[in-house]
């Protein structure tokens, strides 16, 4: 270990207000100390998200107090001292810990906190900060990432993400935070707010549809988000709602799955065992935070889990057909293009936003809905300002059942679509990493040495760090006819990310299959591609 390595280890020990991770420090090698000390954590694209553990790159009490006296820090500088604060957290290992040392810095600092009295859904934080007029939210929660890991979520007024400038503003007054053993904490009760309740009263009314005889097999993944998807879903009118029984309450350990993330392989695979058992309509995979929804459907092949491309076309044509004059959708750059046909179609404006829901609830001026492919659905932007898998969950279930008063399904939608816009296939390919400077590695190697051709067609290649407009990002686009290949960096995990698209015009229902097989064949040698960057 370098002298100047020991001395930032001996000082961040000596500032550590807790003894449990000065005592974990103390019985690391060179080697993890190194690592621990590379860098701190930074505001990512939703947040700080990181393992639990000591030392300034990961989540832990010092962190989580630094980070907050930089938050409140700068919400003084603004002239926002002593406005309201929400602090939420989920139930994975550490967040009661860090939500009550956030709560504890925010109230030493003059704010009225309003800590939430036990762990919720994340959407629950976005609609209490809009809900009760606060300035500023915290969630603790690192959504859908591995156990190891932890978060914190940041909400500015009006329930949206944090975005530049004022990340890296906070960042800068974070690290001009002192030791976290000398920041003052002053204890906090948890509120006895009714937040929850008022949460829920917003989503059941959403459904529109006047039946309500669907089965529907739930699962919450070891999350938050199980008590209150089926209170909302039976509180709406659905009462044939069964769950996962083994998934449904809390587990920080999420011992059933490899990652609690139901677009992974494998991790739906209880609840679309479950559907068939009972013979559902539709099955509902909510992440541990309950902020994403995925949903399983019955085919001809059995059941099988919707892609979030899928399932946004269906939100969006399905709540365009009773919307507000005028009104806007918007997906991301890495999101399906079938949205940008399908909008002006159902006299819809569209919006196109870089990845995350910091920028799609910005999108403009009459927002109905949002969605991005990672299973992020915003059904109801006036009320929740980012994704919510609750209420997204309410919405589908509401387009089941009215589609199975006339003999129909969401895949019988599906082909639809794919005949008035034709077949929009999609597929993500990520490579995780150990090393984080392979990623800039392989972006490297992409700028530098772009395709000409993908699968035997002529290709563009769009850097998006040369943009000049809200679009600009790190992410390479390279397209040709029929097919889009956009690669970038994920924003909360080490991977590089590939996201494929093919399109195949249909010429009438009955040419649907030839389509389709042709663009299975043509995303498979773009996923041969995407394997090898």
């Amino acid at each position: 270990m370098t002298e100047e390595l020991a001395e930032r280890v001996q000082r961040w020990i000596a500032g550590d207000p807790d003894p449990a991770t000065r005592e974990e420090l103390h019985g690391l090698s060179d080697a993890e100390l190194t690592d621990r000390f590379s860098g701190p954590l930074t505001f990512g694209t939703a947040g700080l998200r990181g393992p639990v553990r000591a030392g300034p790159n990961g989540m832990n009490v010092a962190v989580v107090v630094k980070t907050t006296a930089g938050i409140a820090a700068w919400l003084i500088e603004k002239g926002l001292g002593g406005s309201t604060v929400i602090v939420g957290r989920d139930a994975r290992t550490g967040s009661e810990q860090f939500a009550f040392a956030a709560a504890e810095t925010l109230s030493a600092q003059g704010f009225s906190v309003v800590l939430l009295p036990r762990p919720l859904p994340t959407p629950v934080v976005a609609f209490a900060v809009r809900a009760l007029g606060a300035e500023l939210g915290v969630q603790i929660t690192a959504s859908h990432n591995p156990a190891a890991d932890n978060g914190y979520k940041v909400y500015l007024r009006g329930g949206s993400q944090l975005i530049p400038p004022s990340d890296a503003e906070i960042e800068a007054l974070i690290a001009a935070t002192g030791d976290a053993v000398d920041v003052p904490r002053t204890i906090v009760e948890p509120s006895g707010t009714d937040i929850a309740a008022r949460y829920l009263d917003s989503v059941v009314a959403l459904p529109r549809s006047t039946r309500r005889d669907i089965r529907i097999a739930l699962t919450a993944l070891h999350g938050v988000g199980g008590e209150l998807a089926t209170a909302a879903l039976r509180g709406a009118g659905f009462r044939d709602v069964q769950v996962v029984e083994e998934q449904f309450e809390p587990d920080p350990t999420f011992p059933t799955v490899t990652f609690p993330n139901p677009e992974e392989p494998g991790a739906a695979d209880a609840v679309l065992a479950l559907a068939e058992e009972i013979d559902a309509d539709i099955a509902i995979a909510l992440d541990p935070d309950a902020d994403r929804c995925a949903v399983g459907v019955p085919g001809p092949d059995g059941w099988r889990m919707l892609t979030g491309d899928e399932t946004g076309a269906l939100l969006a044509n399905y709540l365009l057909s009773d919307s507000t004059a005028d009104p806007l959708v918007a997906n991301t750059i890495v999101s399906s293009q079938l949205l940008s046909a399908l909008a002006p179609a159902r006299g819809a404006r569209y919006a196109r936003t870089l990845t995350g829901f910091k920028w799609l609830v910005r999108a403009g001026d009459g927002l109905v809905y949002a969605y991005e492919e990672a299973i992020g659905h915003c059904v109801d932007p006036n009320v929740v300002r980012d994704k919510d898998g609750i209420s997204a969950a309410v919405v589908l279930a509401d387009l089941a059942a009215g589609l199975k008063l006339d003999r129909r399904t969401l895949l019988d939608v599906l082909d639809d679509l794919a005949v008035e816009f034709g077949v929009h296939l999609g597929s993500q390919v990520s490579r995780r990493v150990e090393d984080l400077a392979e990623i800039g590695n392989m972006m490297r190697r992409l700028r530098s040495e772009p395709p000409t051709k993908l699968a035997g067609r002529p290709v563009a290649v769009l850097d998006y760090a040369d943009r000049d407009d809200e679009l600009r990002t790190d992410a390479v686009e390279i397209s040709g006819p029929g097919l889009r290949v956009i690669v970038r960096p994920s924003g909360t995990e080490p991977k590089l990310k590939a996201y494929l698209e093919v399109v195949e015009q249909v010429d009438n229902r009955d040419d649907l299959t030839r389509a389709r097989a042709t663009a299975g064949e043509l995303l498979a040698e773009l996923t041969t591609f995407a394997q090898q960057l």
